[in-house]
């Protein structure tokens, strides 16, 4: 299984790396340029018109390093088509922030009556279906032969909407630095990765090609980018995070390894909350909270490296708790 994982990292990659030179000129001709909130940091004004709807090479690198292992490995299956079905959502939500020039694409309503109907697919074939099964084993109580579980019955299915719905939020507010998503995403998939492996669970080269994918991604994204995954990007990782961890029934493992996603869903809530309930007084400098530390000096690298070494040692934590 490892050696299928590196061969779906290694060919997502090459597509990944391969797309970019070549679709970056045709998003900038397109004029499919990132739309930037006027209420953000003054210093991200700059990367106005900067290429955005780069998940779409993503998108195309995992389904090329994934497709071999479709068969062989039928786990991947689901967490491929959530992916893609997720990114689809993204991909209409960042056509029209584009056709209407502005930050708002699809309205609050259209995009979670979309995300519910694939959410429910999800977790009605999750509950049903004998080789995932519907438990969530508890961290630092063993592996999944030994471990133990924790089994919510029908409220499994409920809580899957909590659990796919937050994630994916979490990931999409990580999108707000240059190659902060993608470099997290990599640390966490990399645990998943190892964690798959282990426990011989046949989800492995979905982890493998999303990996290669964001590395392939990074080389044009990272600072300063020259293309953003935009909502394509970071909604279809969202669903691959949280169907992932669902499949390999270890979502409480999002708690540790996916922190800062966490922590990101968290610090808009928390900001918008006290913002109402005092009227005007804020507890973060700006939500995000990558953009709290950014307005407090701190430069787009050090947050990005910060907030990536922080997701290194959680996994290592959390694999402690497979043990």
């Amino acid at each position: 299984m490892l050696t299928d994982s590196i061969i779906a990292l290694l060919i997502s990659f090459v597509v990944c790396a391969a797309l970019c030179p070549v679709m970056i000129p045709v998003l900038h001709r397109m004029k499919f340029g990132q739309q930037v909130r006027d209420d953000g940091p003054q210093a991200h004004l700059k990367k106005q018109g900067t290429p955005t709807m780069g998940g779409i090479m993503i998108v195309i690198a995992v389904i090329a390093g994934t497709l071999p292992f479709v068969v062989k490995h039928p786990l991947v299956r689901p967490v491929l088509i959530f992916t893609v079905v997720y990114g689809f959502i993204g991909f209409l939500d960042d056509y029209l922030k584009i056709r209407k020039k502005q930050s708002e694409g699809l309205s609050v309503k259209q995009k979670l009556v979309m995300q519910l109907i694939a959410t429910g697919l999800l977790a009605v074939w999750l509950y049903r279906h004998p080789q995932a099964g519907s438990g969530m084993l508890i961290p630092f109580t063993g592996g999944l032969k030994d471990g133990m579980f924790l089994k919510l019955g029908i409220l499994y299915i409920p809580a899957v909407f909590f659990i796919v719905l937050g994630t994916d939020n979490g990931v999409n507010f990580t999108d707000g630095l240059d190659g902060l998503c993608s470099s997290v995403t990599v640390a966490f998939s990399l645990f998943f990765l190892a964690a798959a492996v282990k426990e011989g669970i046949p989800a492995a080269p979905v982890a493998g090609a999303v990996i290669g994918a964001l590395l392939g991604f990074l080389l044009f994204n990272c600072y300063p980018a020259k293309v953003f995954m935009g909502d394509t990007g970071s909604l279809a990782l969202g669903g691959y995070a949280a169907s992932l961890a669902l499949v390999m029934q270890m979502p409480l493992f999002i708690v540790i390894v996916g922190f800062i996603y966490l922590a990101e869903v968290l610090s808009v809530m928390i900001q918008v909350g006290y913002f109402k309930k005092t009227h005007g007084k804020r507890i973060f400098r700006m939500a995000p909270i990558h953009h709290h530390f950014e307005l407090g000096g701190w430069s787009e690298t050090r947050v990005v490296t910060v907030f990536t070494t922080v997701t290194v040692i959680l996994s290592l934590i959390a694999w402690l708790g497979l043990q």
